[in-house]
């Protein structure tokens, strides 16, 4: 629900709040893009095993699933911004142990730990956003979104040349700075935030006092059991899963699939940086139309035409027309901001908003932690690309089914038109 406010200084009390939000999603995928690009150069110190290779390539997606899963239940003890903090704090010690890693096991490990802390922030930012936000969630989503795909298209063109000047330890190490950079703000809204506070009590009083949400973010066995009992969160679950899958499927193989189509494993990196960048318009457009929108299930549909459309030229036309398909499957993602969006627009409180957070990242990252692996074995199995690539192609029907009931103009628990 979104509230009328004045148009006159619209953000005022509350830049300290979204600075620490866009910080945030500025860390939220740096652990998982800043090693890739260097794990060759890694394995020259660590020996690193075809298998541990792959297991670093599952680990971002179950780490999200599972600690973000773990964020509703520590917000609910702890509340939202002191579990953000905790979070960031997760993330900063696991970048930075991990580039002190003496072997293969404990950079797995630290791995984990970063990416621990980066499941929790994706989980706790779009509750963030309802409750200091309400009447800007498509703006701050946006903002945040395209912050998130900063920190995903960045690492992979910095990485590499870092880690060939100054070593691979520094250029993983360097990332931490940005984590300490994102928990300050968060500490001046816990200690010193008395005029953003005073503003969104502003905000709530103008509100009908029936639509206000409750000032503690503290999800509890309702707030769950109306999530866990709707048919909206479950079509958002599967929507989600389905985007993700694809999204971490091509960041796991995309350049051996350029590699063998003979394009060279050196071009097949460049074009995951183009893909992750070319996601940047689409993270600042989509949560801004999706909150204007009654229904947005045409982004939706135009985000799985890009897709199909990448997916069937990759599939049958690797090595020709490669930077018109690496176009359209970057745009292909553009639905993560939609549901994020949608995670605020649909749920009544903060609260709710935690829950539903929780269940739709860490169910969706869960099911998706398949999707690498699994077409990693299928490839091995068929030797072509073009099986994997079409399970890919049915992941994408998944999400345009999937997507008209997430999409629709309904809130959470009421399952009728809003």
């Amino acid at each position: 629900m979104q509230f009328n406010v004045p148009s006159h200084a619209p953000w005022r009390g509350r830049l300290v709040v979204l600075a620490g939000i866009v910080l945030v999603g500025l860390n939220l995928r740096l652990a998982v893009a800043a090693l890739s690009p260097i794990i060759e150069v890694v394995r020259q110190d660590f020996a690193l095993s075809a298998t541990q290779v792959g297991l670093l390539g599952t680990v971002p997606v179950a780490s999200f699933a599972v600690f973000g899963s773990l964020a509703t239940p520590l917000a609910r003890r702890l509340g939202l911004e002191p579990t953000l903090i905790l979070a960031l704090l997760l993330s900063m010690s696991g970048e930075l142990l991990r580039a002190l890693a003496g072997g293969a096991p404990a950079l797995i490990g630290w791995s984990v730990l970063a990416l621990a802390g980066m499941g929790m922030g994706n989980v706790l930012l779009p509750p963030l956003v309802k409750r200091y936000f309400p009447d800007r969630i498509g703006a701050v989503t946006a903002a945040y979104s395209v912050a998130m795909s900063f920190s995903t298209a960045v690492p992979p063109l910095v990485a590499l040349p870092v880690a060939v000047a100054a070593g691979w330890r520094v250029s993983l190490g360097m990332w931490a700075v940005l984590g300490f950079a994102a928990v300050v703000p968060w500490v001046v809204v816990i200690v010193q935030s008395v005029q953003a506070r005073s503003h969104l009590r502003g905000l709530l009083r103008r509100a009908p006092r029936s639509d206000r949400p409750a000032v503690l973010v503290r999800p509890g066995a309702q707030e769950n059991r109306l999530v866990w009992r709707s048919s909206l969160a479950w079509a958002l679950v599967l929507t989600f899963f389905a985007n993700t899958t694809c999204v971490y499927v091509l960041f796991a193989w995309l350049p051996q699939i350029l590699d063998d189509a003979g394009l060279g494993a050196d071009v097949g990196g460049w074009w995951l940086a183009v893909f992750a960048i070319v996601g940047l318009p689409a993270s600042l457009l989509a949560p801004v139309l999706t909150a204007r929108m009654r229904n947005p299930y045409l982004l939706v549909a135009g985000f799985a035409a890009c897709w199909a459309a990448g997916l069937v030229g990759l599939m049958l036309w690797p090595a020709h027309g490669t930077a018109v398909w690496m176009v359209l499957l970057g745009i292909g993602p553009g639905s993560f901001p939609v549901l994020l969006t949608l995670i605020g627009l649909r749920s009544r409180t903060p609260s709710t908003a935690v829950a539903l957070s929780g269940m739709v990242q860490g169910l969706g990252y869960g099911l998706a932690i398949a999707g690498p692996v699994g077409i990693g074995v299928l490839h091995g199995a068929t030797g072509s690309w073009h099986g994997p690539i079409l399970v890919l192609l049915g992941l994408v029907a998944l999400l345009l089914v999937a997507g008209w009931f997430a999409c629709r103009p309904t809130m959470l628990g009421a399952e009728a038109p809003a």
